[in-house]
């Protein structure tokens, strides 16, 4: 009889050229892969210099997002000449190795992890290899995304394969209904909290139950997209009929017949009743509150009602978090004063996000001593905002409505804070220099963000809505 299977090792072993050894490396096929000005040239240099060609180029995507300027006028001057000589030089190898580029001007531009689902270009079941981290964005749909370093976007890119080894399996079982101004960023950095920085490392997670089926498609991306801030090197979701009506209609997906047979394929992608996990972690989120990280790594957070971890319970590196923050322990995290408010990153930019902030800050105003801003995941997602109002009501609050990018999240272009300012921020990394050196970055929720603008300080979003 067939061993029950996890969906992880269907979708490996449905892309497995052939195994390498008996410790669990394959070569494995990868089905896309998407391409930033950043962390490319050394890849297309490499190839060039042994003048090997793409693959496929047709299964390659490029977008410039890293360091690209975000003001209100968009245009194709980056700040500084590195950037400049970065994306001139992505131009040239998209138009030499024949790989598409949505470039700056491109009605379709923006952050990688926003763009490719929203042209339709990740699909259930589909194995995704990317020069990003957060390539696990992906599993929101069913299939499975992880990020690579430069030399093996080289070898993708020559071979369309990768030498992988597979990854233990962690089931992560979401139980409960969320509570008002409760999100899916909650819940996930609520599972970093759990079980560490390290406590996914060398695993895939699975998220599953109730309150996972409850969420919408962006929300399962923001929980994906930050399974990486706990190790994990992969996460995923079956796909269900919220994926289905999410893709139909996309420009790049599937259309008339094979839009049926992907269907009935995409049905079948879930783990099979009896699959054994290697780990299994469950979540009740019924009483989970707002989440805010008050350290330099994004399992130093707790919930808004809480205080800072107590001095006898902090490791040397909690210290350090502390003083780096210039916070200490017992201190209340609620009511602390931000100079900064920041919605936009992969991981908080998509138009569901920007609904939600614009409901938080409608007929009010930003606190004076606040700067305010809001950067749009893709061109696209800034363009449905306009049509829909959200971005008149942001700019009526006193936000800088910008153009799309990755911006403020690891300040690659000109959006830097400065030595001690303080922002919140609805983005994936709280790291030490993040934002600018010197700055420091509170993690939460863009609605969280968004009540922390108006108000100027860190609130609990269900005491002021």
């Amino acid at each position: 009889m067939t061993q029950p299977r996890t969906l992880y090792d269907k979708l490996i072993d449905s892309h497995t050229v052939c195994r390498l050894d008996d410790e669990g490396h394959v070569l494995l096929y990868i089905d896309k892969q998407v391409l930033n000005e950043y962390t490319s040239p050394q890849a297309f240099s490499g190839l060039r210099e042994s003048e090997r060609q793409v693959a496929r180029p047709n299964t390659h995507l490029g977008v410039v997002d890293h360091v690209n300027p975000t003001s209100v006028e968009r245009n194709e001057s980056m700040p500084d000449e590195g950037g400049q000589a970065q994306v001139e030089y992505f131009r040239e190898n998209c138009q030499d190795f024949g790989i598409e580029l949505f470039d700056i001007l491109d009605k379709r531009q923006g952050i990688e992890h926003v763009v490719m689902p929203e042209q339709g270009l990740i699909l259930p079941g589909m194995v995704i290899a990317a020069g990003d981290s957060h390539t696990t964005t992906y599993g929101a749909f069913g299939a499975f995304g992880f990020g690579i370093g430069t030399s093996e976007i080289e070898h993708l890119l020559a071979t369309q394969a990768l030498i992988y080894k597979k990854l233990k399996t962690m089931r992560v079982t979401v139980h409960g209904q969320l509570a008002k101004h409760v999100t899916s960023k909650d819940i996930v950095m609520e599972l970093v909290r759990k079980i560490g920085a390290s406590g996914a490392t060398g695993y895939a997670l699975e998220f599953v139950g109730e309150a996972i089926e409850k969420l919408s498609v962006e929300a399962r991306m923001t929980i994906c997209n930050m399974a990486v801030e706990a190790g994990a090197r992969g996460a995923y979701m079956p796909p269900d009929q919220q994926v289905f009506d999410y893709l139909k209609n996309k420009p790049r997906a599937p259309k008339g017949e094979l839009w049926q047979s992907a269907l009935a394929h995409w049905s079948t992608l879930k783990s099979d009743p009896d699959a054994v996990f290697d780990a299994e972690i469950a979540i009740n989120v019924s009483t989970l509150e707002p989440m805010v990280s008050w350290g330099t790594s994004p399992d130093q957070a707790i919930p808004i009602s809480q205080l800072i971890p107590a001095i006898e319970v902090t490791s040397e590196a909690d210290q350090r978090s502390l003083l780096y923050m210039g916070l200490e322990a017992s201190q209340p995290i609620r009511d602390l004063s931000i100079s900064h408010a920041f919605i936009g990153s992969c991981t908080n930019a998509r138009i569901e996000d920007l609904r939600s902030v614009a409901k938080v800050v409608k007929g009010k105003k930003v606190a004076e001593h606040v700067r305010a801003i809001v950067v749009p995941g893709s061109t696209l997602v800034r363009e449905q905002a306009e049509q829909e109002g959200i971005a008149q009501i942001l700019i009526d609050s006193g936000f800088e409505w910008r153009q799309s990018g990755c911006s403020m999240c690891l300040a690659m272009n000109d959006d830097v804070l400065k030595p001690g300012d303080r922002c919140a921020s609805s983005t994936n990394r709280n790291f030490e220099g993040r934002q600018g050196a010197g700055a420091r970055t509170h993690l939460m929720g863009p609605s969280m963000v968004a009540a922390a603008a108006i108000e100027g300080k860190i609130v609990d979003i269900r005491e002021v809505q």
